[in-house]
């Protein structure tokens, strides 16, 4: 914990900002909530993030019992970064805080949005249909590497979303990061098929996901709350804040 630059006051918020204000950090602890990671995959989808930076972050959260470092057994044998049970209960502060930051809009420099950060608006945003049944797809981020590879299983609850694909998916999806966030809200497939994607196995299940992440509209945050009216461009720049 960074003590030499903390708030030295014992308020809650002061205290947590303490724990995780740093630079980088929220975002680290956002790369994990969907599972571990090596120092390699937080690399990827911190690009902008120097190694010691990282390296100071990990070493730090790991110390206030955020996070935890584990070694893979074999074959993996590789070491990872997971977060803790108390680390976890920053899921809902880190989606709060990512879903207020959509009223306002990125800049030029903030487009890069990886590939658990797409994924995790599934997992928010989704909106289940209680008639719809049960289904899974697995979805490969192409830009993204292995790292783009997802399982996502729709309930009548919602959408989770993990980095094991099923073995017998419904259907596969194999898009870009990009397009996929432009489908998210569409009840058509067209937009996505004709930026590349291929749909291997059943289209209705991947026509009931996008179409069932609503992702809020901007708002204007000087306008009183009045909801903005956005199309599929507006809601990809809108994620790139996530």
């Amino acid at each position: 914990m960074p003590t030499q630059r903390g708030y030295r006051q014992a308020c809650g918020v002061a205290r947590g900002l303490d724990i995780v204000g740093e630079r980088w950090s929220l975002l680290v602890v956002r790369e994990l909530l969907l599972g571990p990671k090596r120092f390699t995959d937080l690399q990827q989808a911190l690009p902008t993030a120097s190694p010691n930076a990282l390296s100071d972050r990990l070493r730090e959260l790991a110390d206030a019992g955020v996070l935890r470092r584990r070694q893979l057994p074999p074959p993996g044998n590789v070491r990872v970064y997971e977060l803790t049970t108390w680390g976890r209960g920053l899921e809902s502060i880190v989606v709060a805080l990512g879903t207020w930051a959509l009223a306002a809009p990125p800049t030029a420099e903030q487009l890069f949005v990886s590939a658990d950060s797409a994924m995790l608006s599934i997992r928010t945003f989704f909106v289940p249909t209680p008639e719809q049944p049960e289904a899974t797809l697995r979805i490969d981020l192409g830009d993204h590497g292995p790292a783009g590879v997802f399982g996502v299983r729709l309930t009548s609850a919602g959408a989770e979303v993990t980095h094991e694909p099923p073995e017998e998916p419904d259907a596969v999806l194999l898009t870009t990061t990009d397009a996929l966030l432009a489908a998210f809200g569409s009840d058509d497939l067209a937009g996505l098929v004709a930026a590349g994607a291929v749909i291997i196995g059943d289209s209705e299940v991947v026509r009931h996901l996008v179409a069932g992440v609503r992702v809020p509209a901007s708002i204007d945050k000087y306008s009183n709350g009045t909801s903005g009216q956005g199309g599929h461009a507006d809601r990809r720049q809108r994620l790139s804040e996530r």
